[in-house]
């Protein structure tokens, strides 16, 4: 269980693998920072380098000018899918108690 909260931990990881989710192709680096709202390029390098160390993403770089970069979900992230509908089925719970509170 520690292992995988070591490799979702952090403010941008579920929010960069929902966006690649939502896309459901290849997503360029400019094309991941507009759909992230508040993240820098600086934070968004290092989360998707850490979840290409996991093995969550896949990163594929083309030989062209200018160069281009891709990422999207590998096998093992996209065995997320279920867990993180999950996540988003507790979120709108809370959202709906807390509602029914104020």
């Amino acid at each position: 269980m520690t292992d995988a909260l070591r490799v979702l931990e952090g403010k941008w990881k579920i929010v960069i693998i929902c966006q690649l989710f939502a896309a459901k192709r290849p997503l360029r680096l400019s094309e991941l920072q507009r759909q992230i709202e508040g993240i820098n390029q600086k934070m968004l390098i290092q989360q998707l380098k850490e979840l290409d160390r996991d093995g969550i993403v896949s990163r594929t770089a083309y030989p062209e000018v200018p160069p281009r970069v891709e990422y999207e979900l590998t096998t093992l992230g996209c065995g997320l899918g279920p867990s993180l509908g999950a996540l988003v089925d507790w979120v709108d719970l809370r959202e709906e108690l807390a509602a029914k509170q104020a």
